[in-house]
């Protein structure tokens, strides 16, 4: 049953990708045409688009983890039960989650605005997930490789940045504005740090595997990216915060580090590319075409950081369509785009299936569409936001006046949703065909 649990993770985390690209869709439509199915406002589609995307990078991430560290990193999982425990503790608390935002309950922020009270049972899935990650990974003899420094990194500052996202219940934070805005800012902006260091470091797993040499996650260059990303998660996040009065240094420190992180990451990508036979490609052909998808968009989104990290275009920048490209980007053009190659690395490592001619057409197919629809998401979001940017700060008109400027724009960007979610129904479809029929098989046999 080991196994299962991480399939049942990655499986799940699909399924809650293609749902939160749909909700996503329909916000896009519904920002755009005011009167676009009223039933469910604009106030629930955000929420259940944006925690059904954060679910994805988590289910992916962890199912990976467990099975990765069970059968790859020479240690065994500590405990087979709590991982089935946090999967169960992790549905229930997410259909309660959607629940409550179909029922229009809300009582959080950001990337939690469900009810605080909910935090509860998360806090705790991530209690069984750290200790049975630690009991399993100081069991291996020798040094970690730098992937398992990335988990550990990840799960240990998800707790802290976890817990800063609440700070704003106690009223020493809640009743200072600036002090209110500075420890949000902080804490999503870190918490984002956390689920890179698990996103990257399964990049880097994968990268291992493929290549069939554990040289790159012992190098010097990877352990410098470690090093780099934790203080990416330390003090990178204050560039959103440009706008709040805080010290120069700060200011400083957080424009120096985000110029960072992802140039070494794209180096590692690149030099690996590089580095592949064509027989290696051709045998790891779909998580090989993924990661290579990743690095560009690794350099893309680094451009796209670079530029609204210098204050005079954050200016201009911040708070508009800008902010969310940059977003998007990382959470779609990087994080999922990498997750989709561990996907299919560990399905098909542990279903042993191999996709039929057809099925690895549509696959192509879903790749180039989905990479063409978003960066013509990607673009439009910048444009958008450069203008509103510009005709608020420069034209000073008012929000009526400058939405009916832009909402050309944003009309081929509703649209462009709607070819990233077909490009992704035909990348994931066949993965969920694999592991239907290999858990249908597992249960013949045990029957």
């Amino acid at each position: 049953m080991k196994k299962e649990i991480g399939i049942l993770f990655v499986s799940l985390g699909l399924i809650a990708l293609l749902i939160g690209i749909f909700f996503g869709c329909l916000g896009a439509f519904q920002f755009v045409y005011p009167d676009f199915l009223k039933e469910i406002s604009f106030v629930k589609i955000r929420p259940l688009h944006v925690s059904l995307v954060v679910a994805w990078i988590f289910l992916c991430s962890i199912g990976g983890i467990y099975y990765y560290i069970n059968y790859y990193c020479e240690t065994k999982l500590w405990s087979a039960r709590l991982p089935k425990i946090h999967l169960w503790i992790f549905v229930l608390t997410g259909v309660l989650i959607l629940v409550c935002y179909f029922m229009g309950r809300f009582g959080g922020r950001e990337y939690w605005e469900f009810p605080a009270i909910l935090s509860i049972p998360i806090f705790i899935s991530w209690m069984l997930f750290g200790i049975n990650y630690f009991k399993s990974a100081f069991k291996k003899a020798g040094n970690w490789p730098v992937y398992m420094w990335m988990w550990a990194t990840g799960i240990v500052f998800f707790f802290i940045t976890f817990s800063e996202s609440y700070l704003w219940l106690a009223p020493y934070f809640r009743n200072n504005l600036i002090r209110d805005l500075t420890v949000q800012w902080k804490a999503y902006g870190a918490l984002v740090g956390s689920w890179n260091m698990l996103v990257y470091g399964t990049a880097l797993f994968v990268m291992t595997r493929i290549i069939g040499d554990e040289k790159i996650a012992q190098s010097r260059l990877a352990f410098f990216m470690y090093f780099l990303g934790f203080a990416n998660l330390l003090f990178g996040w204050a560039h959103h915060i440009y706008i709040v009065p805080s010290a120069i240094w700060v200011r400083m420190v957080s424009y120096f580090m985000s110029m960072t992180e992802l140039l070494i990451l794209g180096k590692i990508i690149w030099s690996w590319k590089n580095s592949l036979s064509e027989a290696k490609r051709n045998f790891h052909i779909l998580p090989y075409r993924f990661i290579v998808a990743s690095d560009v968009w690794v350099f893309l989104n680094l451009a796209l950081a670079l530029a609204i990290s210098v204050p005079a275009i954050n200016i201009y920048t911040h708070g508009t369509h800008v902010t969310v490209a940059h977003a998007m980007g990382s959470t779609i053009g990087i994080n999922t785009i990498i997750l989709l190659a561990s996907a299919f690395f560990l399905i098909t490592d542990i279903t042993k299936h191999e996709f039929t001619r057809t099925q690895k057409i549509l696959i192509k197919i879903g790749f180039w569409i989905f990479n063409f629809y978003l960066m013509v998401f990607w673009v439009c979001l910048i444009i958008a936001g450069i203008e509103k940017g510009i005709l608020v700060i420069d034209d000073k008109l008012s929000f009526q006046e400058i939405m009916t400027q832009i909402n050309p724009i944003l009309t081929v960007l509703a649209f462009s949703g709607i070819g990233i979610f077909i490009g992704l129904i035909l990348i994931v479809y066949p993965m969920l065909i694999a592991v239907y029929n290999y858990l249908m098989k597992k249960e013949k046999v045990q029957s």
